[in-house]
């Protein structure tokens, strides 16, 4: 006789009684592994597993920095207009349209102040769901604001890059956001403020070539990309096969265009520590 025994055939619970296990319960890395998604916030979105960094915007990145989450955010209205008429498969404006419905946000940046291990803290943060991160009038407007609030209240900046590089439906306007931002940075420095830049996946493009590589020091998180072109652009124009590791941040570091990479659990205390000692005041504790 066997042990189990079916008394009914087939499948007996009613379609509407069925559970469906929510979206979003579970997170799979890209090496495979999977992770509860409670655990991987209380983990800083960092893989327990494997120590991936899952990509995060603005709304993460101000809660790991700022203390209780607690800031006041800067020139938030501050949105896009459609200066050029563009219009590929889309206009420009239904794409920035798409695009605010989707994710919440104005633009591909936000700015704020606030307390960091209770000093007074500038972070400008890009948002990658936004249009890819790209960089168009409204992000280099808001990064010169942010930087002209930093020169006003003498208060440290970091900028966290997070872009395929340019908007390219806003055509040279985009582009001219490199000299602004640099120039701006570069006012920074003459005043002896500190600027560190916070290269997180992925860094490329405009943003590469400006404010993401001007910092007083240039930082990562481990395995983001970091690079002007993209692997394949940057084989097919060389006609050369590239190097293991090729543009990630353990790469970029080993030759020189990086100061040193951190664990996103670790990111509040070194951008602190740094600041302490290039300010020449007394080392604080994590205390929040």
């Amino acid at each position: 006789m066997p042990w189990f025994k079916r008394t009914k055939k087939g499948i007996q619970t009613p379609t509407e009684e069925k559970k469906d296990v929510p979206k979003g319960l579970w997170y799979k890395s890209p090496t495979g592994k999977i992770v509860d998604s409670e655990e991987l916030e209380k983990n800083f979105y960092v893989s327990p597993e494997d120590g991936y960094h899952v990509r995060i915007g603005s709304k993460e990145y101000f809660e790991i920095l700022f203390d209780d989450n607690k800031f006041k955010e800067l020139d938030k209205n501050l949105t896009s207009q459609d200066t050029l008429k563009f219009e590929d498969k889309k206009k420009y404006t239904d794409r920035l349209k798409e695009a605010q419905d989707k994710t919440g946000l104005k633009d591909a940046i936000r700015c704020a102040v606030g307390k960091s291990m209770g000093a007074d803290l500038v972070v400008a943060c890009m948002d990658f769901s936004f249009i890819g991160g790209s960089m168009g009038s409204v992000v280099g407007e808001k990064i010169a604001r942010a930087a002209d609030y930093s020169l006003k209240k003498k208060i440290p900046l970091l900028i966290i890059s997070k872009s395929g590089g340019a908007r390219m439906m806003e055509a040279a306007l985009s582009l001219m956001q490199l000299a602004k931002t640099s120039v701006k940075l570069a006012q920074l420095s003459d005043a002896g403020i500190p600027y560190i830049s916070l290269c997180t996946d992925p860094t490329t493009g405009g943003t590469t070539a400006s404010f993401a590589m001007l910092g007083d020091i240039n930082i990562s998180e481990p395995g983001a990309l970091i690079g002007f072109a993209g692997p394949r652009v940057v084989r097919d124009t060389t006609g050369k096969e590239l190097p293991e590791g090729f543009q990630t941040a353990e790469f970029v570091l080993e030759h020189g265009f990086l100061d040193f990479i951190t664990h996103r659990r670790d990111l509040k205390r070194k951008i602190n520590l740094y600041l302490d000692l290039v300010l020449n005041r007394p080392l604080r504790e994590k205390t929040a």
